[in-house]
């Protein structure tokens, strides 16, 4: 399997918000997209093109990782990856966008209607963002940080659009709250 590809969508699904509380956002299945990948200045491959090499996986290889993914909550979507947020969570304001395995940390520190911002500390990352909500349907979150990898400390930075897909989330089940 080819692993910096995973590599990079998961260190980019790990810079997701994990949102403490939600802005009255939909209960259902919510796509995330992320653009603008950025490590050190330089740009990494778009999710259209991680997306590209994923489906391009042997058979074998592919069913592999989506069962890994359905373990993590998690499947690949036209535009992204897919999530389930049952109604329990938004309205318990749980919003589990991160692995709740993945020792992050996350702290709100301005919060408003439409604009979240926050500060967050991984085993591997730390950094800050913010989280505008477009609608009940929509947000995006643009976030920078500091990462350490086998080449040291680096500079990175992405955005992120997460869109209501529908209500029904098929056969996906939502993750585990934090």
């Amino acid at each position: 399997m080819q692993m910096p590809l995973l590599k990079n969508l998961s260190i980019g699904l790990c810079l997701l918000p994990a949102l403490a509380a939600a802005q009255s956002i939909q209960p259902g299945l919510w796509e995330i997209s992320s653009q603008n990948m950025q490590v050190d200045g330089q740009a990494m491959p778009g999710m259209d093109a991680m997306l590209e090499q994923l489906n391009n996986l042997p058979p074998g290889q592919r069913e592999m990782l989506e069962q890994m993914m359905a373990k993590q909550g998690m499947q690949l979507g036209a535009q992204g990856v897919r999530v389930c947020l049952s109604q329990a969570q938004v309205e318990a304001e749980q919003i589990p966008l991160q692995d709740p395995q993945s020792g992050c940390t996350q702290e709100i520190t301005e919060r408003s209607a439409q604009l979240w911002k926050f500060r967050f500390n991984c085993p591997r990352a730390q950094g800050e963002g913010e989280t505008r909500f477009i609608s009940d349907k929509e947000f995006v979150t643009q976030v920078d940080s500091t990462l350490t990898t086998d080449a040291g400390q680096q500079r990175g930075s992405m955005e992120s659009r997460a869109r209501w897909v529908a209500a029904d989330c098929g056969t996906l089940q939502p993750r585990a709250s934090p």
